[in-house]
């Protein structure tokens, strides 16, 4: 069992951030600690500086308010937003808060049952702990 868990949440439509939620609970020792990720990419200087700034902020609050809501569900849970490329950030933040475990969603199947997303490969690469896929 694991006692410190990632679970990166993606709010892009196909993806369903229950499935890696549920295998996180599935997989955690007791008094474990589950923080659900959003990661935002950095936008441009020359995208931030036309008033996209506001947006993004607002963006920002959007998703910690629905990270927060799914964390309500989970015992010991909490949601993080972060910025970044989001392999790499992933990366680096299990690092830094010493996960055990990332549980991570990559493509739905179909043809590209043979390849992982590019940000869940990433991480699956280069984790330094044990990385669940959840197709």
């Amino acid at each position: 069992m694991y006692m410190n868990i990632l679970v990166p949440v993606s709010f892009d439509e196909e993806r369903d951030p229950g499935r890696s939620i549920a295998v996180a609970r599935a997989l955690a020792g007791e008094g474990a600690h589950i923080t659900l990720l959003h990661v935002i990419e950095q936008v441009p200087a020359y995208a931030a500086a036309s008033g996209w700034q506001s947006y993004l902020e607002d963006a920002r609050k959007a998703v910690q308010a629905e990270l927060d809501k799914m964390a309500e569900a989970i015992p010991n849970a909490e949601g993080v937003v972060i910025e970044g490329h989001s392999g790499r950030s992933i990366l680096d933040y299990a690092k830094e808060k010493w996960s055990d475990c990332i549980i991570i969603a990559s493509h739905r199947p179909g043809l590209q049952d043979y390849f992982l997303g590019s940000t869940a490969s990433h991480v699956v690469r280069h984790a330094g702990c044990a990385v669940h896929v959840i197709r």
